[in-house]
């Protein structure tokens, strides 16, 4: 009997794909890669519907701080958000649940892989990326893919074989990690459609505004509130608390990995505030430039990670330049949190180069004098001038 491990979520397209496996003749070894997303309870009951399914052997793995220390860690260093939208919530966790399948493939001497990956989106490509690159001798089985199934033919499939599956449960296809939730459905295959409110997984509990301060130290959320903690689970304390004011739902629409548009719900109010309060204490301690290569190199990076090319060696090229640029970035920022949004109010840092010693923006000069500034603006106008008056071109 061969022996094929499959990555295994517990929703509709992974319990299909055990049971499809199952009944071709393999011996399924299913494994959950948790990124942060499954709380004990939920992990327990995966674990008795994966063997109700006929799993032969369910393992749960958490890889929470190695996704924050080798992922995670980068994304917020280069503020990445997916067309100024989308903080990777799912995007950055299918690498690294695609690299621990692997090796716990190689650890048990499976034949084969599996994923539940459809053919027309971007998972599939970033799972077969990292499983033909690091075993290029394993074959990877993806059902959905080959057999072109829809959700409904997923579920007839399952009740044919005795298994019971809520079609209203399965209309939404939802991913959940530390760094964002993803919410797919009926709605988000259209281009006008907003998802409903019931579709995202938490639900407005607070309405009056709530001040939170958020610290970081070279650029790693290091408290909340004045409360020391891993970075990891400041994260998750963060999103508990800013979930509850509904705060971070967007749709994010961009180009797929396979050339055509696609267009996904998601909620990621943690990834959200973090990125926009560690931008602003960017903004206060780096100069111009750095700032500049940061951005282009920041979105680089994501659209890489994106796309699967985690692997590429210059993705840790650029995680060297990212780490480089936050040794300054050190310091306090105050966010307000409101009903489905948040602003920010301000930072506090040792490093803030806006120091009044200098001048204050459209107030006082105390650097320099009025001829100094005189002739900085001649000097700097050169260029323009001198093209202006051989070339003079018409500016009505």
């Amino acid at each position: 009997m061969k022996t094929v491990v499959l990555a295994y979520s517990g929703g509709l397209d992974t319990s299909f794909c055990l049971k499809y496996l199952q009944d071709k003749g393999y011996q399924v070894h299913t494994v959950l890669i948790n990124t942060g997303g499954f709380s004990d309870t939920e992990l327990q009951a995966i674990t008795t519907r994966a063997y109700e399914l006929g799993s032969f052997q369910h393992t749960n793995l958490d890889i929470i701080e190695k996704y924050y220390q080798k992922a995670i860690k980068y994304l917020i260093y280069g503020n990445v958000l997916k067309n100024n939208t989308y903080p990777l919530s799912v995007s950055a966790e299918r690498v690294f649940q695609a690299l621990e399948i692997i090796n716990y493939a190689k650890k048990i001497g499976a034949n084969a892989v599996a994923h539940g990956s459809t053919g027309a989106g971007n998972d599939q490509v970033r799972f077969d990326l990292i499983f033909q690159t690091i075993a290029p001798e394993m074959e990877i089985i993806t059902p959905i893919r080959d057999l072109k199934l829809s959700r409904q033919e997923e579920v007839d499939y399952l009740k044919q074989k005795g298994v019971s599956y809520s079609w209203e449960k399965a209309q939404y296809s939802i991913n959940k990690g530390i760094w964002g939730t993803s919410v797919g459905g009926k709605e988000t295959l259209t281009s006008h459609l907003p998802l409903p409110d019931e579709a995202y997984p938490s639900s407005l509990q607070k309405n009056k505004p709530e001040k939170v301060v958020l610290e970081f130290v070279k650029g790693e959320l290091v408290s909340l509130n004045g409360e020391k903690a891993a970075p990891t689970v400041n994260i998750l304390k963060l999103e508990a608390l800013a979930s509850s004011f509904a705060i971070g739902r967007d749709i994010h629409v961009g180009d797929t990995i396979i050339g055509i548009k696609g267009r996904v719900g998601f909620e990621a109010a943690a990834p959200l505030i973090i990125i926009k309060a560690h931008h602003l204490l960017e903004k206060h301690v780096l100069v111009k430039w750095q700032q500049y290569w940061k951005e282009q190199l920041g979105n680089w990076y994501g659209m890489l990670f994106h796309e699967g090319q985690y692997l590429d060696p210059v993705m840790r090229n650029i995680e060297a330049f990212l780490t480089d640029t936050q040794k300054n970035v050190s310091g306090t920022v105050t966010v307000t949190l409101q009903p489905y949004h948040f602003t920010l109010d301000g930072i506090e840092s040792e490093y803030d180069l806006m120091n009044s010693e200098f001048g204050q923006y459209g107030e006082i000069n105390k650097a320099w004098s009025a001829d100094d500034a005189k002739g900085f603006i001649k000097i700097l106008g050169n260029s323009q001038t001198i093209y202006s008056q051989i070339n003079k071109p018409d500016y009505d």
